[in-house]
């Protein structure tokens, strides 16, 4: 263990240095310098969180761009952390932090997105070796969480082919002025990438991608369209995977709306018709940052493609869920890391450099298991290789009981389970047009149910025979905008639901519709609730589908066993089965 520890954090009092100072101030080893250029914001800042136990915080006023090394030598820094910006605009005396730490020999870190900054830091990598410090660029998301994950999904492959990124922040996450200053500076400008092979210039907004950020088991984010961005990836992950042809890194500003007209404005300078976009980041600070709805969730993807022993190509996904407030903290949680290994008395080795190999992907697991962050990975397989539940669940499949995995465990040979179920129907005569088309039978207690499932295709077929009526539907795994769903076929109606695991039970959500083919809003869409629990061997379902215009069209409830185990003949026809759990949400 290490002695108290005085960390001197730049811009401490702003979006991420005050969320740094939020992560670490329950440590009472630390002594945090809360710097920037106002000492009356600095105070105020120490004063509203001077009463809980923990860091010693300390307000001081200092400037990262000041040339005499003294007024850091003055305030006796162990470690600095640079967490202001924006980096892109730093200048020419762009290192004079860093020249200051190597001539007083303090530690530094930072939390630098601009890609020219972090690889420039290298070229101190001699002086800070001499000075017997470490000095640690880019210690942020990008690129050491994704460096991290890239060296998880590689495990194994015989050759990296391409490496794909994005980061979706929640609506809710305030984001610095810094930050958009950054993002304005260099969008629609050409930044050095990789594609095809051959070093290139991309454009920032002007191209992009929808992907689906789904942890197995838990709702996933809506279908976000990511835009290129200019980080250090772009070059720290070619150099560290030279093989790979393809890296590209993306993010998903909300709101949607100010995204697209970044992507407007973004091909104007790419066309030479604006010269840049900074004069614009005010605005954009002030829709990001006020013009806010949808869910409060971020999340990150991370998506090897590469190729094993055999030269059989492999891709492998990574995917992040953060709830709530969670998500924008993730960003500090590298330098979290170091600090922590610094506590423990494992500081990074002396040296200028990218930060990517010093925080693994273990240290950042450790710290989300306290948060509501989930992750997991995924490797992609032919639709045939797996039952469709298992393929779509992922490791989340394991957490279901068994007889909720006994009866997805589909395949090419049909199984039938039989059991007990109770039908109510609505009684408006839309819902009883509806219930008619799509075959839900008639309401009535007790009645004898078969279910036949068999996999066609890639799918599932799903064929239901309740009280002598019989009704089917085509279960398979939704593509593009659906994907991580399941998609759910009643003739001309198809709905996509999410496959959310609860603790003993598997709740269908329905995120997607479409009639005919056409996707249609939500709010318009039937309302579905389903859910799938277990009593010992007997496999329990709640289904209940209604819709605004006709309100309930039908719900079925009641147990399945598999047929060769089935003992429901030797029950007498008035024994009612026990209603299950009535779902909630």
């Amino acid at each position: 263990m290490t002695d108290a520890l005085r960390v001197l954090i730049v811009g401490g009092y702003g979006v991420f240095g005050g969320r740094l100072v939020e992560m670490l101030r329950s440590d009472a080893r630390l002594t945090l310098l809360v710097a920037g250029r106002s000492l009356a914001s600095a105070r105020e800042f120490c004063e509203r969180r001077s009463s809980a136990p923990g860091a010693r915080l300390e307000p001081v006023v200092f400037d990262r761009s000041t040339r005499d090394a003294a007024a850091l030598a003055a305030l006796k820094p162990t470690l600095v952390v640079d967490a202001s910006g924006p980096f892109q605009a730093y200048g020419d005396s762009r290192y004079r932090l860093i020249e200051n730490c190597i001539a007083c020999g303090v530690h530094y870190l930072d939390l630098a997105d601009g890609s020219d900054f972090v690889a420039g830091v290298a070229a101190f990598d001699d002086a800070a070796r001499g000075a017997g410090i470490y000095a640690l660029s880019g210690v942020s998301s990008f690129p050491v969480l994704t460096a991290a994950v890239v060296r998880r999904l590689s495990g194994g492959m015989a050759a990296v082919l391409s490496i794909r990124v994005g980061i979706a922040p929640s609506p809710y996450a305030g984001v610095g002025m810094n930050v958009i200053r950054a993002i304005a500076s260099y969008a629609g400008q050409a930044v050095a990438r990789t594609r095809d092979g051959r070093q290139c210039s991309g454009h920032p907004f002007t191209e992009w991608m929808h992907f689906v950020i789904a942890v197995p088991g838990r709702m996933p984010l809506r279908c976000t369209r990511f835009s290129l961005v200019d980080v250090p990836d772009l070059r720290a992950l070619a150099q560290e995977w030279p093989q790979a042809s393809d890296v590209w890194m993306g993010a998903g500003p909300v709101p949607a709306a100010l995204h697209w007209a970044l992507t407007a404005l973004a091909w104007l300078v790419r066309w030479r018709w604006l010269p840049t976009l900074s004069w614009l980041a005010p605005v954009i600070a002030f829709v990001t940052n006020h013009v806010r709805w949808g869910e409060h969730r971020g999340g990150m993807f991370v998506v090897v493609r590469g190729r094993d022993a055999d030269g059989s190509e492999l891709v492998r996904e990574w995917h992040l869920l953060a709830e709530g407030d969670d998500g924008p903290l993730i960003p500090c949680m590298a330098v979290e890391a170091v600090v922590r290994r610094v506590l423990a008395g494992h500081p990074p080795a002396p040296g200028a450099r990218t930060a990517i190999h010093d925080v693994e992907l273990a240290d950042y697991e450790a710290l989300f298991a306290q948060r509501t962050i989930f992750t997991a990975t995924r490797q992609r397989l032919p639709a045939t290789a797996q039952p469709l539940y298992r393929q779509l669940l992922g490791q989340a499949w394991q957490q279901l009981p068994q007889p909720l995995r006994q009866l997805h465990t589909v395949d090419a040979a049909a199984s039938t389970f039989t059991g007990r179920c109770g039908v109510e129907r609505g009684r408006s005569p839309l819902a009883w047009i509806a219930a008619k088309s799509i075959g839900f039978p008639r309401a009535g207690d007790n009645l004898a149910i078969t279910v036949r499932l068999v996999a066609v295709g890639g799918g599932e077929r799903w064929s239901r025979s309740v009280g002598g009526s019989t009704f089917s539907s085509m279960q398979s795994a939704g593509r593009g905008l659906a994907d991580g769903l399941v998609r759910e076929r009643f003739g001309a109606v198809a709905v996509d639901m999410a496959l959310v695991v609860e603790p003993d039970r598997l709740v269908y959500v329905v995120r997607r519709w479409r009639l005919f083919g056409v996707p249609l809003p939500l709010w318009l869409g039937p309302r579905s609730i389903a859910v799938e629990t277990a009593d010992g061997q007997r496999f329990w379902f709640d289904v209940r589908i209604a819709h605004p215009l006709t309100g309930l069209i039908v719900r079925y409830r009641g147990w399945l066993v598999r047929e060769p185990d089935n003992v429901a003949s030797k029950r007498p026809a008035s024994a009612a089965p026990t209603p299950p759990p009535t779902p909630t949400g």
